[in-house]
């Protein structure tokens, strides 16, 4: 099997490139496993722990995201200098002990620090990973590529769903963490043994001249385009994550699902829908992307608005297969803008600049969408429900859905600034 070059350097055999993205999108699978569980068991956690909705939505977003994103950013920066491989191998033993350490806790508290735990080792997942992932791939197929792995998002999306909803359905939430946190460790032993580091494809810099972290962050920020994808990927989380951690509590409140019934519906909506629809985000932007550059935002903004009607039929109509369709179509378009966008954000980058620019990408995307969506959703409700009782959470989903329009604005404004951050690349 033929080598190839890209980026001045040789790329590794296809077989290799596969084998390294399977294992990495697996990885990232894990990552989004040991997050999700939670949501689909958070009305026994509630029941259990005596909590309310405003606490499920820090648990499930802000105690979770604040230290992910904050940690996010030195790590990319390790990850440009130091092997990316070992800091996901290390990273993933981290949050798996600490998400089976969660079923020991007794209290919201020492569950929230449990959850913090997880974020600060999920947070040495994605920016190394991406920067591997485009060392390997070439930039005509560096889009589809990261939508393969990106899509391991919602394959551990819809394996959190179906397990968590049949082992805490059987053996209780706290037995749940601890069978779903201990096969991460043994995954992270197989990463570090089997996986090599990609050879970096410095573009002609030499080490000496790689920018400084200071640097890298200066100039990811300066760029016009970055500002406004980063926001509208914001709004696409604030979407994903807001209405998402509480779709497990709206089919149980409203349509009277069990926990299993639950893990099995999202596995097949969530899940299943957020994988196709990430995987066709890239493939399609990678082709209608070839003779113009703004494609790449502009697509996912044309399907942004097509998801908030379907959304907000899902939680105002009563009829469950309805409900299902709806929301399943809503996954799809609301889910194809994030592998563009982190195709994007490494195009307009040198390669030493990829990790942080995928981390300062992720900064914003999980503070605001996973950090403030599922709080606000919470916290509407439990506001609302002093006027309107049980109804409070679908009036706060309506709400958030709504809100979230102005992420296709934002796709547009980013694909028109777009051509002239390339030529400040190319120049």
């Amino acid at each position: 099997m033929r080598d190839v070059v890209h980026g001045g350097a040789m790329a590794p055999p296809q077989r290799l490139r596969r084998y390294t993205l399977f294992i990495l999108t697996i990885v990232y699978a894990f990552n989004f496993i040991d997050r999700q569980i939670l949501v689909v068991m958070q009305e026994l956690i509630k029941t259990d722990l005596g909590l309310n909705d405003t606490q499920l939505g820090m648990l499930s977003g802000l105690a979770f995201a604040l230290f992910y994103t904050v940690i996010g950013i030195p790590v990319a920066w390790m990850s440009d200098r130091t092997n990316r491989r070992d800091i996901i191998a290390l990273a993933l033993a981290i949050w798996s002990g600490m998400t089976a350490l969660s079923g020991l806790v007794q209290s919201f508290w020492q569950l929230a620090a449990a959850r913090v735990g997880v974020g600060v080792g999920e947070a040495g997942c994605s920016p190394p990973a991406h920067s591997m992932i485009s060392d390997l791939y070439e930039p005509k197929r560096r889009a589809t590529a990261l939508s393969i792995y990106s899509s391991g998002l919602y394959l551990g999306v819809l394996l959190g769903y179906l397990l968590g909803g049949f082992l805490s359905e059987a053996y209780g939430w706290r037995t749940t963490f601890l069978i779903l946190g201990i096969p991460g460790v043994l995954l992270a032993v197989l990463l570090r043994l089997s996986v090599p580091e990609p050879v970096r494809t410095l573009g002609g810099a030499s080490e000496d001249t790689r920018p400084g972290f200071v640097e890298s962050l200066h100039y990811v920020a300066g760029l016009k385009s970055f500002r406004y994808f980063a926001l509208a990927c914001a709004m696409s989380a604030f979407f994903s994550y807001g209405t998402g951690n509480f779709m497990a509590s709206f089919l149980i409140r409203y349509h009277g699902f069990s926990v299993s019934e639950v893990g099995i519906a999202l596995a097949l909506t969530g899940g299943l829908g957020g994988m196709a629809g990430t995987f066709l985000g890239g493939y399609l932007t990678d082709r209608v992307g070839r003779r113009d550059a703004r494609w790449y935002l502009w697509l996912p903004g044309i399907s942004a608005v097509l998801a908030v009607p379907l959304a907000l039929v899902a939680f105002n109509v009563e009829g469950t297969a309805i409900v299902l369709g709806t929301y399943l179509l809503a996954a799809i378009l609301g889910t194809m803008y994030l592998a563009p966008s982190i195709a994007v954000a490494h195009r307009l980058v040198e390669p030493r600049m990829r990790a942080v620019a995928s981390a300062l990408l992720f900064f914003v995307l999980n503070l605001i969408g996973l950090g403030l969506g599922p709080l606000m959703v919470g916290g509407i409700s439990d506001i609302l429900r002093e006027m309107t009782g049980r109804e409070s959470l679908r009036e706060a989903l309506t709400i958030a859905v709504s809100i979230v329009l102005v992420k296709a604005l934002l796709f547009w404004q980013g694909g028109r600034k777009l051509p002239e951050d390339l030529q400040k690349r190319d120049s």
